[in-house]
């Protein structure tokens, strides 16, 4: 999926989409404790890589982290800016990181990867590695399904992957998996997985 279209998808709601989910009062507490598991050590900056209305990037540094968050979509970016004035967060995108090689120690990409097309996700995981530290930890969050496939996202198409395949790619970008969580899906939510790696 181009940027410039993810961009203006999430433009076009950005209101809605703060309102509905830009404090981690509306993150599952099973999540909170999965990020603060797996990131929560961390001991040089962590990136919020997509980080939306900001609310996980402050979380982070509620934690005692040292993190930035960024993003395409500058409302995001200005709301982030004008809720935590002492974060740091800046309009940029992940698939191609200002960022020098080994120079972070943690990232976090919590559904912020659903809209690239699996061709896209290995270059993607390629530059996370490539900006990671030795043992610096990545997390994602993502939809999980029985096949990579795409869905009518409510913003703009998205994509379902099985929770095998997508460490799979991780291996295959020099990530090593160490945690993992699942959770089914209901009458009002889609299944979700997320998976903590270790750079080797």
């Amino acid at each position: 999926m181009p940027e410039a279209v993810i961009r203006r998808r999430y433009t076009e709601v950005a209101d809605v989409y703060i309102q509905m989910f830009g404090t981690t009062a509306h993150v599952d507490p099973e999540d909170l404790g999965f990020l603060d598991r797996n990131l929560g050590s961390c001991d040089g900056t962590v990136l919020d890589a997509g980080c939306g209305p900001g609310h996980l990037t402050a979380h982070l540094t509620e934690l005692g982290l040292t993190a930035r968050g960024i993003d395409l979509v500058p409302q995001f970016i200005e709301h982030a800016r004008a809720s935590w004035p002492a974060g740091d967060f800046a309009v940029s995108s992940l698939r191609t990181l200002d960022v020098p090689d080994g120079a972070l120690s943690g990232i976090l990409a919590w559904y912020s990867l659903i809209h690239c097309d699996p061709s896209e996700l290995a270059a993607v995981f390629d530059e996370f590695r490539r900006t990671m530290s030795h043992d610096g930890r990545v997390v994602v969050g993502f939809f999980e399904g029985v096949q990579v496939e795409p869905f009518d996202h409510k913003v703009t198409t998205a994509f379902r992957w099985p929770v095998e395949e997508m460490s799979r790619m991780l291996s295959v970008a020099g990530f090593v998996e160490v945690d993992r969580l699942r959770r089914a899906g209901t009458d009002r939510t889609r299944p979700h997985a997320a998976l903590a790696a270790r750079a080797r």
